[in-house]
């Protein structure tokens, strides 16, 4: 880390940086790990040669049910929650199962510590920068990275093996605190994004093993946290079985059902009266039963105690864990299980075997893990180390991912990106302008190092720098003086503003849109100072009010930057003078202020309800004034988009149980129920030419949304696919974009059910095409 201090002394190329943050790290890389932790199933123990449990040669499955055979009652209760114990007498280690890695291997959880050989981990951009990017490809890569360095810690005696990450929440209101951990407020998004990380993490291993346990977090309509006086430990969502389909549920099931995910989180709120971890319709019923989970339902943290303590749920502590386990919940993120348990079952309110259920879905996640295979040294990825946690190929990667999450949002007159030949002194302001920290939001370990915006503005030019606000709050404007003397010197000004962890967090709801302080007094007066271009950059993770920006031309240009890890500075530094290009695209809405008061953050509603006065929330739904849309981001150069193929008609075919004559009409007028069709494989290809019509290379973000027939059900439009292409000038690339029938053109009716409306779809690609595709009934034979 100390070795970026001389980082303005570089002038080309970012890989110096990266090879900068790697010094300490390659040091630690030679550190020989004396003493090896103790492990399950040691060869060299002699117990071990008795335990079937311990021969990998069984199934998984047998092998669970006889280390689950061999344990007395109490020891089973003490294995249901996050820090289960040692079993000495069969050779079991104690186990922390509570580890994170929402964008890096992180210390959040106590199942991961550096130090030592570890001092840190790859600190990649906080999730809503890194979805900005659309690009799936970059998220399973990252997975896959995170997941190396989790290996590599776990070889190393300090990190476990099962992360509770990612949170695929959909960001419903601007004002959630923990909206930046999740992928945005599309479902199509989320899900694609879950799917992919999950992916990345878990490995590809053969036999159902996983490289780690991934988590899909918070199950289900979980999007408040402190709001107003209400917070997510008393919170009620009440959510129609329209939007829990068809939105709020989606991308969990595409965790379980497409990604495999080993683990799904249940969460502290109610919906509909009843607490997510004690609900057996959401857990036994939708995650087990529906989508067929082969893994492990946790609590949010002390959420069984929360359901009894606070929500007053059940009438004693003893119900609350029968109620809990019985209705599907496996482990217990804190001690409630592990008092209370033993209470319940002699009350008669649970059985052993209720206990053994439990347990056989962790046992087999820690089984498919390698857990009890004996030597890690010996296992599939057994080799990673030290070396393999923060190489330079991995901060690289953290770099590429900011770059792709920049969203460019206005650039008046082309005046980004800046020369290195006419702006050699740069004013760099803000208090944002040399950040670390925030850089890498929450839930992030100890990066291997930063690059802040000054030091990354300082490897092209002279910088100048004044802080103006000694912090994000602004609460005075003491400093503006200097700032503005900083700002009438330089060649060009960069302003980096916005938020950080002490405006919005976890357990911290926003109660406005609008810059915090004097924020918006020191933009203008910079602004008006400045004897160059003016660049304003935006740290945050939720949207911001900057309406006043947008009519003030003296503020030449805008990035977003969400938070971008921990070589934010250098990405934001590359963007401004032109070493990348931008191609982010928003992927939330960004409101006015006055959108706040006609949507109480406690209102789950998606749609609009005009009558109440209710705009209703996302792109999907509401149709008001916005400051920025979903899905925008502007770039460096120009792209067309050309259709090549794409289907025009498409026959859905039913199943032969539902060609009946008598129900045709109905089925056709309303819509058909998928689960009535063979639509499982049905793929539309889209063929499209992308072609770069400027002067300088560019990366285009090809959004492609469905339009179905007009109908009370369905929103204006919604995202169906997405490609990143990277071209350089005047060159041309054909890519395919796979729409699936069942999944991405169905509608939700009021009762929850999705349907497939016949008549016309249309495909709007990019801002400048569209396509219509009909649909209609196969019939086959029809019954009589």
């Amino acid at each position: 880390m100390a070795k970026t201090t001389n980082i303005n002394d570089l002038k080309y190329g970012h890989t110096l940086v990266v090879l900068l943050f790697c010094v300490s790290f390659c040091i630690s890389s030679i550190i020989v790990v004396e003493a090896r932790q103790p492990f399950a199933c040691d060869p060299k123990k002699g117990i071990t040669k008795s335990l079937r449990f311990c021969e990998t040669r069984l199934p998984i499955h047998v092998r669970a049910r006889d280390l689950i055979g061999r344990l007395t009652l109490a020891e089973k209760i003490r294995l249901l929650v996050n820090n289960a114990i040692s079993v000495p007498r069969l050779g079991i280690e104690g186990y922390e199962w509570w580890s994170e890695a929402l964008h890096g291997v992180s210390n959040t959880g106590p199942g991961v510590k550096f130090g030592g050989a570890f001092p840190g981990s790859t600190s990649f951009p906080q999730v809503i920068t890194t979805a900005a990017s659309f690009n799936q490809s970059l998220w399973q890569q990252i997975g896959r990275v995170v997941s190396d360095e989790a290996r590599a810690m776990y070889n190393g005696g300090q990190a476990g093996l099962t992360y509770w990450s990612p949170n695929v929440n959909i960001f419903r209101d601007p004002r959630w605190g923990r909206g930046q951990e999740t992928p945005g407020e599309d479902p199509v998004l989320a899900a694609k994004y879950a799917v992919n990380y999950v992916k990345g993490l878990q490995g590809a291993g053969s036999g159902n093993r996983l490289k780690v346990a991934a988590c899909c977090k918070h199950y289900t309509a979980y999007d408040l946290d402190n709001w107003i006086g209400v917070d997510r430990y008393h919170f009620n969502a009440r959510v129609s079985k329209q939007d829990l389909e068809d939105t709020y549920d989606v991308p969990f099931k595409a965790c379980v059902v497409e990604g495999d995910v080993a683990s799904v989180m249940c969460s502290y709120n109610q919906v509909n009266g009843v607490p997510t971890c004690a609900d057996p319709n959401l857990l036994k019923g939708t995650i087990r039963g529906q989508w067929h989970l082969n893994g492990y339902i946790v609590s949010d943290c002390d959420s069984v105690g929360v359901l009894y303590d606070s929500q007053h749920y059940t009438k004693t502590p003893e119900e609350a864990a029968a109620v809990t386990i019985k209705s599907g919940l496996d482990l217990d993120c804190g001690p409630f299980l592990a008092v209370h348990t033993q209470g319940a079952i002699s009350k008669g309110l649970l059985s052993e075997n209720d206990v053994n259920n439990a347990l056989i879905n962790t046992v087999t996640v820690q089984m498919r893990l390698g857990m009890f295979d004996g030597e890690p040294s010996a296992q599939p990825f057994g080799n990673l180390g030290p070396k393999d946690v923060c190489s330079p190929a991995h901060q690289q990667l953290a770099l590429e991912a900011a770059h792709q999450g920049i969203v460019l949002l206005q650039n008046l007159g082309k005046s980004l990106p800046l020369s290195t030949r006419l702006h050699k002194t740069v004013a760099v302001i803000g208090p944002n302008s040399d950040v670390t920290q925030t850089m890498i939001g929450n839930y992030a370990g100890v990066p291997c190092g930063y690059v802040t915006p000054l030091q990354g503005i300082g490897r092209y030019a002279k910088t100048v720098h004044q802080n103006g606000c000694t912090s994000v709050a602004c609460g005075d404007n003491q400093h503006f003086g200097y700032a503005e003397v900083a700002a009438r010197h330089a060649d060009a000004t960069v302003l980096v503003m916005g938020l950080d962890q002490s405006i919005e967090a976890e357990s911290l709801d926003r109660t406005g849109l609008l810059l915090p302080g004097h924020q918006q007094e020191l933009i203008l007066r910079v602004a008006k100072a400045s004897r160059g271009p003016t660049i304003l950059v935006l740290m945050s993770g939720g949207p911001i009010d900057i309406s006043f920006v947008k009519n003030e031309p003296r503020i030449s240009a805008i990035l977003w930057a969400g938070y971008p890890g921990q070589a934010g500075g250098a990405a934001i530094a590359d963007i401004i003078f032109g070493s990348k290009s931008p191609g982010g695209k928003l992927p939330m809405t960004w409101y006015p202020q006055s959108y706040l008061s006609k949507v109480p953050m406690t209102n789950m509603d998606l749609r609009a309800n005009p009558a109440r006065g209710y705009p209703g929330r996302t792109y999907r739904f509401y149709k008001g004034p916005v400051i920025f849309p979903f899905g925008f981001g502007l770039s460096y150069t120009s792209f067309s988009h050309k259709l090549v193929e794409g289907p025009t008609q498409v026959s859905v075919p039913l199943l032969t149980s539902f060609r009946s004559s008598s129900t045709n009409s109905t089925m056709l007028s309303k819509g058909i129920r998928v689960t009535h069709t063979e639509c499982n494989s049905l793929f539309l290809g889209v063929h499209i030419d992308v072609e770069n019509n400027g002067p300088v290379d560019g990366t285009n973000t090809l959004l492609v949304y469905s339009s179905p027939p007009k109908g009370k059900w369905a929103g204006e439009k919604q995202l169906v696919g997405f490609h990143k292409v990277h071209l350089v000038a005047g060159s041309r690339q054909r890519v395919k974009i796979d729409v699936h029938a069942c999944k991405h053109l169905s509608v939700v009716d009021e009762f929850g059910i999705r349907r497939i409306p016949m008549g016309q779809h249309t495909l709007h690609i990019g801002d400048d095409l569209k396509h219509s595709i009909s649909f209609q009934a196969d019939l086959g034979e029809i019954k009589s």
